[in-house]
């Protein structure tokens, strides 16, 4: 049903979007038509293709790099409360600074390949794994660990075997927050510096005024993220299956 309404409603955007330019003829440069952005991807298929490989293998590594790390920081931080009370101040402060303020710093350091794209890309999504997951592992129920403390189980084993499993739901929380996120790390490491990448794309039109291809870049970008989202649901769906979601259940009096 959800599916059906945004479809609806996208369709109903393209209409509106389609009519105006119609009826207000804006310039191209400023406003290209759908069709125009769909002779756009057309006609360069094979040329945002080139450079949407380049941002997608920027994004999943940035992905898979962001959420172990982000994931491991927290359980650190957990299992070493000491070191973590040192630490936690530090990476919040951190997660203060804009991502524009962080992207020519790593290009700097980085360079203008890959390896900055996906450094941007891991800092977008440690931010939201790192804070959900450490949220997890610090909100175990009092009971449960109350119930373990009776056991020969050492702060360890508890960590490892009852709290973190109770916490995957919160760290696929997380992701599912991080994951539509990561395109956009690596767009922005590529419009400071880049070579190739639908950012670098982007920067290159805008600069020609040649807004359908930027369009045209742009709708490929959302079509990734929500591309990534829907796989990551799918991927998820069920599991921790002592997480699942269910649907609330109304009871008919007769």
């Amino acid at each position: 049903m959800q599916s059906r309404f945004a479809a609806l409603g996208l369709f109903l955007l393209l209409v509106s979007w389609q009519l105006a330019v119609q009826v207000f003829s804006p310039p191209r440069y400023l406003l290209p038509s759908p069709l125009a952005v769909v002779q756009a991807l057309v006609g360069q298929s094979g040329f945002l293709a080139h450079h949407t490989l380049v941002t997608l293998s920027e994004i999943l590594a940035g992905l898979i790099a962001g959420s172990i790390f982000g994931a491991a920081v927290a359980f650190l931080v957990v299992a070493f409360p000491r070191a973590g009370r040192l630490a936690w101040p530090i990476i919040l402060i951190l997660q203060t600074f804009p991502v524009f303020v962080l992207a020519p710093i790593l290009v700097l350091w980085l360079g203008f390949g890959m390896a900055s794209k996906v450094m941007m890309t891991t800092l977008v999504i440690f931010f939201p794994v790192a804070s959900a997951f450490a949220d997890g592992l610090r909100r175990t129920e009092p009971a449960i660990l109350e119930a373990a403390a009776l056991t020969r189980a050492t702060p360890w084993q508890i960590l490892v075997r009852l709290r973190t499993p109770l916490a995957l739901p919160a760290l696929v929380s997380g992701l599912r927050v991080a994951v539509p996120l990561a395109p956009l790390g690596a767009v922005i490491g590529e419009w400071v510096g880049a070579s190739a990448g639908l950012g670098f794309v982007m920067v290159q039109a805008n600069a020609r005024m040649q807004t359908d291809t930027v369009f045209a870049a742009m709708t490929i970008l959302a079509l990734t993220s929500v591309a990534l989202r829907l796989g990551f649901d799918r991927l998820v769906k069920g599991h921790p299956h002592w997480a699942t979601e269910t649907e609330p259940q109304t009871q008919l009096s007769s």
